[in-house]
């Protein structure tokens, strides 16, 4: 099998929803990540662009990947496709950016975006004559425009109480919870990754803003997390404390044959290994990424307790603990998102898949490591796992 290396990771700093990035276009920042790729590397011959993308009815005109390649400065000849599996998006680009390698590309560019705070209303046609109902959603994240089908059979819950049925159906506490947001949040290290950030510019009528560093992160303390409110269930334990935010960016990364590592004088930071995905109930989609790892070991990778380094999304800290208890991990096992995840971070859908490939990536590459597992849950039930291996 063709190896793919993983080489250079750029991001934007992740913003606050209707924070410091609100002006920027999705597009716009798709494209300053790449260009910022470019910047490292002149001289790149990109054969595809593939990004993810959860919310595709707005500015991105439903293919935010090309236009970003329109956008950047690479040529107009660089075919581009945007995927869409929710939260995974990022990371399934980069699996479908190794396969594009893997079938004979030499380079491919792979990356996810989101602007939730810039995600558009949606407004339904009629379905009859004369219709005087109008039905409006925010795309931002969530349901809409339901099949009665899928409401009758699954529910149409929203993610904070998914996240509520998994702490429910597995025992989680929201005092453990709580410990495990502050450990995000104490872990989070600026100055780790500082250097994966590009900053960016807003052009203002008053002058230039640069945005330099990630937003969301703040300082808290167990007392303020257990003071806060759990509003989605009577009796709950699931918060804006313990849960990830709504945030803007866009994050991108090369993947290279062993020939584009050699013709572009590139430094691989990990190899691609093994991927796999799979599907969960919806009620219950936190736990998604045991069932998606489960199939990853089926199919020859290293079990989660034999991994170096584990880059788990935190959408929910109930559900990452779902997940790490499966696993037969502690609680604040040290491999676990050891630079912070998405309740300190932030988690903008598309960008966040990404995102965790390059912070894994970067973590086997600072030595010691062998393998390395990057895995998200998915909105209405999906998990998705990728292996990365020592160079």
């Amino acid at each position: 099998m063709t190896e793919v290396f993983l080489c250079s990771h750029r991001r934007t700093p992740i913003g606050r929803h209707g924070g410091a990035l609100a002006m920027l276009r999705p597009d716009d920042m798709a494209a300053h990540v790449i260009d910022g790729l470019l910047d490292l590397h002149p001289g790149l011959a990109v054969d595809e662009v593939i990004f993810g993308c959860a919310n595709q009815a707005g500015e991105d005109n439903r293919n935010v990947a090309r236009m970003a390649v329109l956008l950047s400065r690479l040529p107009e000849t660089v075919p581009a496709l945007t995927v869409n599996r929710l939260c995974a998006s990022g990371l399934d680009a980069v699996i479908a950016g190794a396969r594009a390698v893997r079938d004979g590309a030499d380079l491919v560019i792979a990356g996810g975006v989101e602007s939730m705070t810039r995600a558009p209303f949606v407004l339904g046609k009629a379905e009859t004559a004369f219709a005087r109902a109008a039905e409006i959603h925010d795309t931002t994240i969530g349901w809409r425009f339901v099949n009665d089908r899928i409401a009758q059979a699954y529910g149409v819950e929203s993610m904070p109480e998914t996240a509520e049925n998994v702490a429910a159906d597995h025992g989680i506490s929201r005092a453990d919870q709580d410990a495990f947001a502050l450990r995000s949040q104490a872990r989070y290290d600026a100055g780790w990754h500082a250097s994966d950030i590009l900053p960016a510019t807003l052009r203002g009528r008053k002058g230039d803003t640069v945005v330099n560093a990630d937003e969301h992160p703040r300082a808290t303390t167990i007392e303020k997390l257990a003071a806060l409110p759990a509003p989605f269930r009577k009796g709950g334990t699931v918060t804006a404390g313990n849960a990830s935010g709504v945030n803007d960016g866009a994050a991108a990364l090369i993947l290279a044959s062993a020939a584009g590592v050699k013709r572009f004088g590139l430094q691989p930071l990990a190899r691609v290994g093994r991927a796999a995905s799979a599907g969960v109930a919806p009620r219950v989609m936190g736990i998604g990424p045991v069932a998606a790892v489960e199939r990853l070991v089926a199919r020859g990778a290293r079990r989660p307790g034999d991994m170096d380094v584990i880059e788990l999304n935190e959408a929910f800290a109930a559900q990452a603990l779902a997940c790490t208890r499966a696993w037969g991990l502690a609680d604040d096992d040290a491999r676990v998102n050891a630079h912070g995840g998405g309740i300190s971070m932030g988690h903008p859908l598309g960008m966040s898949g990404a995102r965790i490939a390059g912070t894994a990536a970067r973590r086997l590459a600072e030595g010691g490591s062998a393998a390395a597992l990057v895995t998200l849950c998915v909105g209405v039930g999906q998990g998705v796992a990728l292996e990365l291996l020592a160079v």
